[in-house]
């Protein structure tokens, strides 16, 4: 009789108990995991919809990445321009109303006040984030603007801000004080006034732009001439007490003023006041008295508040301007390049373009942003310029114009500070970086609502649900305890339990 071997049944049966375990390793890793697999390979059909849900959701992730880091950067530079702001208001403030207060170092308290501001601003405009400077434009490694001590005083053989202000005075007053202009007596009756020939082609000092007068039998004419002059002649007849003379102005800065004289017959005169005399002659001698003391006040006044003005406009241009006789500003005729001999106050980069294109940020597909700042554009450029110029300007208590110089710089440095809407303004940069977080808001919320949607599908694909293989592992645990038991008594089994006994 034959009898059948078990050996090869045995090896099935095995390798049934080896796949069975094997199934049991996967539902317990999916149990304890929730994913399906921890390779692609093992997702089957679903593998390449997996790793490009993977790609899109790492992409995602990079792009949120980069609307975080731009957005922080945009907050602080928004804080610091909200600052920078306020300085400004702060000054204005202290400038209105005119306060004429100097100490013994000529710094009235709207100065103290302007002085101490502008060490903020500059501070705020070389802002850091991480290691990049936020109003540097794209040269983010450096610094954009120069210490305060180097931008009032100098640095070495570089001039500062008070001796740019310092040389234009001169050359806006001119040696005798006069804002280059000359009065003459062409007759004995007349008196004219003129620009001088080397500063009607100039920048500098007074521009005569008008006259007017009602000066019983005189004779006025003017402007005219080359230079420009203007005339009064007296003629035959004396004015009448309360007869009057205007004459009008442009000043280094772009404003106007005026000097009105007006005919007494009190002796001596008040300010801005001439004697009628007892003959016209005797009258022309006082009006060219009086109009050259009454220049003389505007230009320690009126002409010297603008020429601050002035100057600081050439301090802070690009490039800076200076006079060009700076061993006798008196006698300039000329602005030239200041490149070389002058603290460069911004340091920062520039560019041909738009500022704001200086800094870009791709946060999304189709979405680009532009958030560069410059310390010099205009908006912040206007508002520390003029702070500057309340700090560098002084006034000696014992000057008895100093009080109306100082109100006259302060009338100007606070319309400065109060620009057109024609004009950039901090508010204006300010709205540019706003609507450059709102993209990046938008963006971020589309994102964040596809991330959501794209994570859902991925686990739909490569997780599983628990109950399911709660139950898928419950029954490949009984197949194999089944397949187990039959495999141990088969095991036992021999040909002895087949003889009889």
């Amino acid at each position: 009789m034959t009898v059948s071997g078990v050996g090869s049944v045995s090896a099935t049966m095995l390798q049934s108990i080896l796949d069975l375990r094997s199934q049991l390793d996967n539902l317990q890793q999916q149990l304890g995991t929730g994913q399906k697999s921890d390779t692609y390979a093992g997702l089957g059909l679903d593998s390449g919809l997996t790793v490009s849900l993977n790609a899109q959701l790492s992409a995602l992730s990079s792009f949120s990445d980069t609307a975080n880091t731009v957005n922080t950067r945009i907050s602080i530079a928004g804080t610091a321009l909200d600052q920078m702001a306020s300085f400004g208001s702060d000054v204005q403030g202290a400038l209105t109303p005119n306060t004429y207060d100097p100490d013994n170092n000529g710094q009235t308290t709207a100065q103290k006040t302007a002085l101490a501001d502008l060490g903020s601003f500059l501070g705020l405009l070389n802002t850091q984030v991480g290691n990049r400077y936020i109003f540097s434009g794209q040269a983010t490694d450096q610094p954009p603007v120069d210490s305060m001590d180097h931008i009032l005083n100098g640095n070495g053989t570089l001039a500062g801000l008070n001796q740019v202000i310092s040389e234009r005075n001169q050359a806006d007053l001119g040696s005798d004080g006069l804002g280059r202009l000359a009065i003459t007596a062409p007759s004995s009756t007349s008196v004219a006034l003129s620009e001088t020939a080397g500063a009607a082609a100039s920048p500098f000092g007074l521009k005569l732009t008008g006259v007017n007068s009602n000066l019983t039998g005189a004779t006025v004419t003017g402007p005219a001439g080359s230079p420009p002059g203007i005339t009064v002649d007296l003629g035959t007849t004396n004015p009448s007490a309360g007869d009057n003379v205007t004459y009008q102005f442009a000043l280094p800065d772009g404003t106007n003023d005026s000097i009105t004289l007006t005919a007494t017959t009190a002796s001596p005169a008040g300010p801005n006041q001439f004697t009628i005399g007892a003959t016209p002659g005797d009258t022309a001698t006082n009006l060219n008295a009086a109009l050259t003391a009454s220049i003389k006040t505007l230009g320690q006044t009126s002409l010297s508040a603008a020429s601050a003005v002035a100057a600081s406009n050439n301090f802070f241009d690009d490039p800076p301007q200076r006079v060009n006789n700076t061993g006798s500003p008196a006698s300039a005729t000329a602005l030239v390049d200041g490149s070389a001999t002058t603290v460069a106050w911004y340091t920062g980069g520039n560019t041909t373009g738009s500022v704001r294109s200086t800094a870009t940020a791709k946060i999304d597909q189709s979405t680009t942003v532009s958030y560069g700042t410059q310390a010099n554009e205009q908006g912040i450029r206007t508002v520390l310029q003029n702070i500057a110029t309340a700090a560098a300007v002084t006034y000696s208590p014992s000057d008895v114009n100093g009080e109306a110089r100082s109100a006259a710089l302060n009338t100007r440095l606070n319309a400065n500070l109060s620009p057109p809407s024609s004009v950039q303004s901090i508010q204006d940069i300010e709205t540019d970086l706003a609507t450059a977080q709102t993209s990046i808001q938008a963006a971020t919320t589309r994102q964040q609502q596809t991330s959501n949607t794209l994570t859902d599908l991925l686990q739909q694909v490569s997780t599983v649900p628990q109950e399911q293989v709660g139950a898928e592992l419950l029954a490949v645990q009984t197949q194999l305890q089944a397949s187990l038991e039959t495999t141990a008594m088969l095991s036992k089994i021999s040909l002895i339990n087949y003889l009889p006994a």
